[in-house]
């Protein structure tokens, strides 16, 4: 027994694919994780250590938390007994996949992508198809219906706005999607608070699409890790049943509840965030040898002619975190930045600057 190997046993799936890791960069500018930079507002902090201390710690929270359901259903507009609270929304994708997976089962996910999506079905057996974006990072939508067609997905993954790309589906392409795909479709609408597109009005008439939302970004609770899951009521039961229960812990299900109690608040920082999406993409798009791709969430993919990973390397000795993509399909050249605040976002440009000349100066553009 000893002598045997600690990892005989582990499934082959598992071995196979590479962890999901973030190496730890420390800077003073960070904006590598598509994080809101406007913190919860400090009142309603107070308010939310308020309910929590009045709250007995050695009880568990609700089973099911059915007045953050109700207020869920009044913000999001859907019904709540098709809403699901999960520990982020990677959980309830995982609960998904855990539902509709099993060995082989085949799974279509568009590439470049969140690359959660594709190491969950892998872990649990799935056979991956991958469908390259177009050279722009365009959706191309009749090969993703062909494709997934072909090898009859069970599973077709979408997120808009996309991350690492920032592309958005259009209404028209999500329409083709559902009249012409007979699978399920788990629409991700992380960052959909940026883009004001969502597929919310199909869920009565397609019973098999699913779309899936954080709090972590437009309302600034990314520590706190929750999310929230819409389908159908029948269809949201049986993806219930692959949550493990009590996973949202009762700090995070009363901070969720005051945020959606004081929705009118975050207004103005997701208004400020797309006032300096607009002006950081312009002069992103102005700098020489930089392209950027358009984007309906809060970050921007961009491109250079000379090595990206020189120019993390500079910017990260100048103390600005961005996200190094270049492991991604398609993504070798590129880099990929949160939109800041002001201060931050201009700090950045001229760090980017200063990359660029010393990656020119180095010899080691290309």
């Amino acid at each position: 027994m000893k002598s045997k190997s600690p990892i005989q046993g582990v499934k082959k799936q598992v071995l196979s694919v590479p962890a999901y890791t973030l190496r730890a960069y420390h800077g003073e500018i960070k904006l590598n994780q598509n994080e809101n930079p406007y913190d919860f507002p400090a009142e309603l902090k107070e308010e939310i250590f308020s309910r929590y201390r009045d709250r007995p710690w050695s009880r568990y929270p609700d089973f099911v938390p059915d007045a953050l359901r109700e207020a869920l259903a009044e913000f999001a507009g859907w019904r709540k007994e098709g809403l699901l609270v999960g520990n982020g929304s990677n959980e309830l994708l995982q609960a998904v996949l855990m539902v509709l997976v099993r060995d082989h089962t085949p799974v279509a996910i568009p590439s470049p992508t969140f690359q959660v999506y594709g190491l969950v079905a892998q872990i649990l057996g799935a056979r991956v198809i991958n469908v390259p974006l177009r050279a722009d990072m365009s959706y191309d939508v009749d090969q993703l219906i062909l494709l997934s067609g072909e090898v009859d997905a069970r599973v077709l993954i979408i997120c808009s706005p996309n991350n690492p790309t920032g592309t958005v589906l259009e209404e028209r392409d999500l329409e083709k999607i559902l009249e012409r795909f007979s699978g399920y479709i788990l629409l991700d609408e992380a960052y959909y608070e940026f883009s004001g597109r969502t597929g919310l009005r199909h869920l009565e008439s397609y019973p098999r699409l699913i779309i899936t939302r954080t709090f972590s970004k437009a309302m600034g609770m990314a520590g706190l890790r929750v999310g929230y899951l819409m389908a159908h009521p029948e269809l949201a039961t049986q993806i219930a049943k692959a949550k493990l229960p009590y996973s949202v812990n009762q700090f995070s299900l009363i901070a969720a509840q005051v945020a959606l109690e004081n929705r009118d608040r975050f207004r103005p920082a997701i208004d400020e965030i797309l006032n300096e999406r607009d002006r950081l993409g312009k002069k992103l798009s102005a700098v020489p040898g930089v392209k950027v791709y358009p984007s309906g969430a809060n970050f921007f993919l961009f491109e250079f002619s000379v090595s990206p990973r020189i120019v993390f390397e500079e910017l990260c000795r100048q103390g600005i975190l961005v996200r190094d993509v270049t492991s991604y399909p398609m993504l070798s050249r590129c880099l990929r930045v949160s939109v800041g605040t002001r201060d931050e976002n201009d700090r950045f440009l001229t760090a980017l600057q200063v990359s660029l000349d010393r990656a020119a100066a180095s010899g080691k553009g290309s």
